[in-house]
């Protein structure tokens, strides 16, 4: 009679799907809700590639094109001026990204740190009101003050990004800065370092997962916004690329194809961006949320 053993290896690895197959049972029900509502997205998106390669004639369906148009991305990128609007956004988005970063997450350490005080308490509450503010109440007379000040072109447009973020960013990082050790940061002083040092040396490093989060939020907005740039750039050589999809399709209300296509070209990017990148966003919530 022969007596088999397995390794420790094995084992191990017996146990572990074992128990994959016991902890981590399929909720079909969930499964099937979110396939449905996953509709809500591949549906539309299905359309829009669709539409983009028909003629305008063929426009309106969802079945097939017939004869595949590939020249009305050539098209869209010639009447909008993709590259010079393109341009533009990427422009402003890094320029945005960069003033984010080195402004709100130090206003977010500062509040973070100093909690029990209450002019910080208030700043906090007021920031966060902020993000429950309605953009339509405040965006005439944003529009107004950034004309009075000369700031209606992409400096104001990049201002305005960094301020009105201000609100949501602090929500995400207050609650990450304020799970780091004091400690660390007392030991730093101990050794004669400044407040600024502090910040730059240790705490902005440790922030590697919400500033990630930070960023790509902060692109994908400025990325797709419309309506800022709208109320704020008076240069139509600056229009991002929303805008000039707008006056593109004001023209060209009748071809659909063709504004479907630029459509298209613009979610390219940023799409792109995010496929690759969303993990940081949901990691940089979620732990800016629960610590």
């Amino acid at each position: 009679m022969t007596r088999t053993t397995k390794s420790p290896k094995a084992a191990k690895r017996y146990t572990k799907s074992e128990g994959f197959r016991k902890d981590h049972k399929i909720n079909w029900w969930l499964t099937a809700v979110v396939a449905v509502f996953s509709l809500t997205i591949l549906i539309p998106l299905y359309f829009t590639i669709v539409t983009a390669l028909k003629t305008p004639a063929e426009a309106g369906t969802f079945s097939l094109p017939t004869t595949w148009e590939w020249h009305n991305f050539a098209d869209a990128w010639n009447y909008i001026n993709y590259p010079k609007a393109a341009l533009n956004s990427a422009i402003i988005t890094v320029v945005a990204v960069c003033l984010t970063l080195l402004t709100n997450t130090f206003v977010a350490y500062a509040v973070a740190r100093n909690m029990d005080k209450r002019f910080f308490r208030f700043l906090y509450y007021f920031f966060l009101a902020m993000m429950f503010v309605p953009f339509t109440v405040i965006m005439l007379p944003i529009a107004h003050q950034m004309g009075s000040l000369h700031l209606d072109n992409q400096l104001g447009l990049m201002l305005l990004y960094t301020i009105l973020g201000l609100g949501t960013n602090l929500f995400i990082a207050i609650g990450f800065i304020r799970s780091i050790p004091v400690s660390l940061e007392e030991a730093a002083r101990v050794d004669g370092a400044s407040t600024w040092r502090i910040f730059w040396t240790i705490i902005f490093p440790l922030m590697g997962p919400i500033n990630s989060t930070i960023a790509i939020l902060t692109v994908l907005w400025a990325w797709n916004d419309f309506l800022l740039p709208l109320i704020t750039l008076t240069d139509q050589g600056n229009q991002t690329i929303p805008l000039a999809q707008y006056v593109f399709q004001s023209q060209f209300t009748s071809n659909y194809p063709m504004a479907f296509a630029s459509y298209l070209m613009a979610m390219a990017p940023v799409l792109i961006v995010y496929v690759f990148a969303q993990k940081w966003v949901i990691s940089g919530v979620m732990r800016g949320a629960v610590k």
